[in-house]
């Protein structure tokens, strides 16, 4: 354990990016450009969704819970990077610094609980089709976002808790571009031993298991598609999997090589980049991922317009 003459600490210096002052301007743009399209994105994509009754469907209301999870997500921790990036200031208080601990693991939770509610429902629609209403009715997929927010607000209270009580020397550097659980027990001089196994009991019983039910789940779905004899019913099929399919894989892409690659090649400056994609790049590409090529969703934006556009049309005729 270290010791420190001053164990306590006000506020962490967080490194972030290093970069040039040439190239500071340009990596603000960037971040700006991503937080913006993120925030932009998924407001819209949720409120469209809350507006057009066509998709109030169970795999539409886990699309919702999505966005809002992702909105939450990124603005937990970009404004503050995009605070540090452009001013020299590179500091962030004890009480932001939990704050972060808090939104994040409990956005990060709920995206792993959410993309594993959104597989069980894929595989009920595509194996066991004649009893999808009855199996994913309104209560039971809002008792499954009741308890995945619920679950994910608990544990994160418990972390932030945890990381509250820890003590630090008076002045702290955190390598990395935000307050993560990992980056905060590497620089205390506190036992964390009993932490760091909780940690890792988390990993497996909310990383591990939820990928593996996803995983499961797509055997099935991919095995009741093989069955299926026409080309056209097949790519029908599992067509309503690729958005979701693409999601896991961009969520579990970066998580899966940071924690796969050997140590050998271990980067902090490639570890935050790796980190950067599942915090800022998925969020990003989530509302579009949903949207693209999706005829659902835009046979029922179209329904919507062509409504509305009747309804201003009476109005101007009545006055």
């Amino acid at each position: 354990m270290n010791i420190c003459e001053n164990a306590t600490v006000q506020e962490f210096h967080i490194v972030a990016f290093s970069n040039s002052g040439n190239m500071t301007c340009i990596i603000f743009i960037g971040f700006l450009f991503i937080y913006l399209l993120a925030v932009v994105g998924n407001v819209l994509f949720a409120s469209l969704v809350s507006a057009m009754p066509q998709l109030h469907t169970p795999m539409y209301f886990f699309l919702w819970n999505l966005s809002i999870v992702d909105v939450t997500y990124i603005s937990a921790i970009f404004p503050n990077l995009l605070s540090i990036t452009l001013a020299s200031n590179k500091k962030i208080s004890f009480p932001g610094c939990i704050t972060q601990v808090f939104f994040f693991i409990t956005t990060a939770f709920c995206d792993v609980l959410i993309l594993t509610s959104m597989s069980y429902d894929r595989y009920v629609a595509i194996c066991i089709p004649l009893n999808y209403s009855m199996i994913m009715n309104r209560r039971t997929y809002v008792l499954m976002a009741a308890f995945t927010w619920m679950i994910s607000f608990m544990n994160a209270l418990m972390h932030s808790s945890l990381v509250s009580t820890l003590s630090f020397c008076s002045s702290i550097t955190i390598d990395h571009f935000f307050c993560d659980l990992n980056a905060l027990y590497a620089v205390t001089i506190s036992d964390t031993r009993s932490r760091k196994i909780l940690v890792i009991i988390e990993d497996i019983l909310f990383g591990f298991v939820p990928f593996s039910l996803i995983v499961t789940s797509y055997v099935f779905i991919i095995s009741s598609v093989l069955k299926i004899r026409s080309t056209k019913g097949r790519f029908k099929a599992f067509s309503s999997c690729t958005s979701h399919l693409t999601t896991v894989i961009l969520f579990y892409g970066p998580i899966l090589f940071l924690y796969i690659k050997p140590k050998s090649v271990y980067s902090k400056t490639q570890d935050g980049i790796i980190s950067l994609l599942y915090v800022a790049v998925v969020p990003m590409l989530n509302p579009f991922v949903y949207t693209l090529r999706n005829k659902e969703f835009f046979g029922a934006l179209k329904n919507m317009a062509r409504i509305h556009g009747y309804n201003i049309l009476c109005s101007i005729r009545h006055s």
